[in-house]
């Protein structure tokens, strides 16, 4: 048994407060739609793992994975031949699509939007009429649908967690200094032997004015760094590490540790075959073979090129019925808790688990692969004549 302040650092993510809170209207009436049993209460939480060494042993060997958007028509004439309307939102990353519900893509269409998310990294649609069994099940077309370890999930539908903000902040207090939710940059499922690839978030209750949610592209961030600098990260290995602590059951007195693994610094996408950078400022921790101060000074500034570029960042204001797909792998996203609890926000989220990151050196960045290389970039490359 660990000592009684051992467990009191960590008693918030074992076992949670108990407090209720009244489910927002929209949330309840998507929910008893859907069929969803919630007489025993809401959401559905886990018993949850005390010990480091049983979290590592979850989904601890390799599985085969085969990337949707590999094996897409690269034209992906059957998503947007059925689409109202295709919108980038802006150059580098984010595009919305109208006129299709996601329930009813077809396998083609499954497969091209895979593509679409993998070229843009993040897409939108509007006015969706989705259950929680239904975004499950799209999520198991782009792989493993991930059933975490901790967090509340929709009862009866085990890998769709409940993102409620309100319900969070119950548990770990939040102020405008110090914001909750997911408000910081970071990365779904750095820690897992087969990181997260496409998460899809569904919000059916948003407040009227603020919970944004900001995406930055990793290939666009990759991108603007030096070719030289490039040097330095390709084939470099990073420690990244889970979100959540547990306790050493060899050593319980040594206080709470984290899940670690270790990822390459510079990925590359299965199905576009382009470069990324993959770092994210809340879960990694360490470059491998650098001293601490070494890795400190590449990681921040890592972190502030992928961060402080605007215009490799998209800013998406939601409405209710709305879903968000994004790709793990090659971006970063920050919610904005600047509507600070006033109102309430609801959403369920499903994230597929992809491949054994890896690093290819002959691989191009999207750029080079788009052929949209300015001079400044050719000249840097040694590409002119």
């Amino acid at each position: 048994m660990a000592p009684a302040p051992i467990l009191d650092s960590i008693v918030d993510t074992i076992e949670p407060r108990k407090e209720t809170l009244p489910l927002p209207e929209p949330a309840r009436q998507r929910l008893l739609k859907a069929g969803i049993d919630l007489s025993k209460g809401y959401p559905y939480r886990p018993s949850v793992p005390l010990y480091l060494q049983d979290v590592y042993k979850i989904r601890d060997e390799e599985r085969l994975y085969q990337d949707a958007g590999a094996r897409a028509d690269k034209s992906k004439k059957n998503l947007f031949s059925a689409a109202t309307k295709v919108a980038d939102l802006t150059t580098h990353i984010g595009t919305e699509i109208e006129g299709l519900q996601l329930k009813d893509l077809t396998p083609q269409q499954r497969d091209e939007l895979a593509l679409l998310i993998a070229e843009r990294s993040v897409v939108f649609f509007r006015n969706q009429d989705l259950t929680p069994q239904q975004q499950k099940e799209l999520g198991e077309w782009f792989g493993e649908v991930e059933v975490h370890p901790q967090t509340p999930q929709v009862p009866g539908v085990p890998g769709v967690t409940v993102i409620w903000p309100d319900l969070f902040t119950l548990e770990r207090p939040a102020n405008f200094r110090r914001p909750g939710g997911a408000s910081n940059w970071h990365s779904d499922l750095v820690h897992e032997r087969q990181p997260a690839g496409i998460t899809h978030l569904h919000n059916d209750t948003v407040p009227p004015t603020g919970g944004d949610t900001l995406w930055a592209s990793g290939y666009s961030a990759y991108e603007k760094l030096s070719p030289e600098f490039r040097k330095i990260i390709d084939g470099k290995y990073a420690v990244y590490r889970s979100a959540h602590p547990y306790l050493d059951r060899q050593d319980p007195n040594a206080g709470p540790k984290y899940i670690e693994r270790t990822h390459p610094l510079v990925r590359v996408h299965p199905a576009t075959g382009w470069k990324a950078l993959w770092v994210n400022r809340s879960m990694t921790v360490r470059i491998v073979g650098l001293d601490k101060a070494e890795s400190d000074v590449i990681l921040n500034y890592l972190y502030d090129v992928y961060e402080k570029n605007v215009d490799i960042q998209v800013r998406f204001k939601w409405t209710p019925g709305t879903s968000a797909l994004w790709d793990n792998r090659i971006t970063i996203h920050n919610a904005s808790w600047d509507y600070g609890g006033r109102h309430p926000r609801h959403g369920t989220r499903v994230t597929s688990l992809a491949e054994v990151p890896y690093y290819d050196p002959n691989a191009p960045t999207r750029r080079q692969a788009l052929g949209l290389l300015d001079d400044q970039e050719r000249s840097d490359l040694g590409l002119t004549e």
